[in-house]
């Protein structure tokens, strides 16, 4: 397999185009953010779980690519495999088969150490089911990954601040999760996702566990904050109408990508020159 070229000051990382699965000219919206060149890539991914004597293929063959500052949404049923390519991309585990290239990089070549790192500064994970930890309260929550990145601790307080202001909840920050709502902890949970200021966000359902009136502010929230900080977004989803605000939409059925209404097909990844 030809790897992509790493980018390098001589040697940029330029690729083409890459044909969305299904867009609407009205989608992305006024202020979206141009998108850039490829920042994350799965090439040929498999990924097995093994079930007693039984092995059940959840991705079979995945290639993708996504592009700085894109909004992609990658639309599936429940089971169809959204949150293992998620975990795939953000390198929270490994595929049997294949290749996750991020910035230019193998995450399979890298150490756990490596990899902590990339996860901690430069990927934010917002899930459905929040992950605060109760013991501490919401700007602890939020600046916890920044204290892990040894940021300066007035700096992570400062910006811890200024994100849960961002998000609404200026008047929240001293309250533990058993004293916020759903959408509150998922405005915590949106908040600690950028306090590193990473350049990619993957959210796993993150409007799931919410009523319909929440989970639309919840995303019209992140929708606002990836144009202002023209991150990269890629969410995981089974509803129709989250999807629908994605310029682009990536449909994942029987462990394969397909567009919609036109049998199989992929967002390719294009071989290195």
């Amino acid at each position: 397999m030809n790897e992509p070229r790493i980018p390098s000051k001589d040697h940029p990382l330029v690729l083409p185009a890459v044909a969305p699965m299904s867009v609407s000219a009205e989608s992305a919206g006024p202020d979206s953010p141009t998108p850039g060149p490829v920042v994350l890539r799965a090439q040929g991914v498999v990924k097995r779980y093994r079930m007693g004597a039984r092995t059940l293929e959840v991705l079979r063959g995945i290639d993708l690519a996504v592009r700085q500052g894109t909004f992609l949404a990658l639309r599936g049923a429940s089971g169809a495999g959204k949150s293992t390519l998620l975990h795939l991309l953000g390198g929270l585990d490994v595929p049997e088969e294949g290749e996750i290239w991020f910035q230019g990089r193998n995450l399979a070549t890298l150490s756990q150490t490596e990899l902590s790192q990339i996860r901690n500064r430069y990927i934010g994970f917002v899930f459905q089911a929040y992950h605060l930890l109760p013991e501490l309260d919401a700007l602890e929550n939020v600046c916890l990954p920044a204290r892990i990145a040894r940021i300066d601790p007035a700096t992570a307080t400062r910006r811890g601040r200024e994100l849960l202001a961002r998000v609404g909840l200026a008047d929240r920050m001293d309250h533990k999760p058993a004293e916020l709502s759903g959408g509150e902890q998922q405005r915590v949970a949106i908040a600690r996702a950028l306090i590193n200021q990473p350049e990619l966000i993957l959210a796993d359902e993150p409007t799931g566990n919410l009523d319909s009136r929440t989970g639309e502010e919840i995303l019209q929230l992140l929708l606002q904050i990836r144009s202002e900080r023209s991150v990269t977004l890629v969410m995981a989803t089974h509803d129709e109408r989250v999807a629908a605000h994605a310029p682009v939409i990536v449909d994942l059925m029987d462990g394969q990508i397909r567009a919609p209404n036109r049998g199989p097909a992929s967002v390719p990844s294009e071989p290195a020159s």
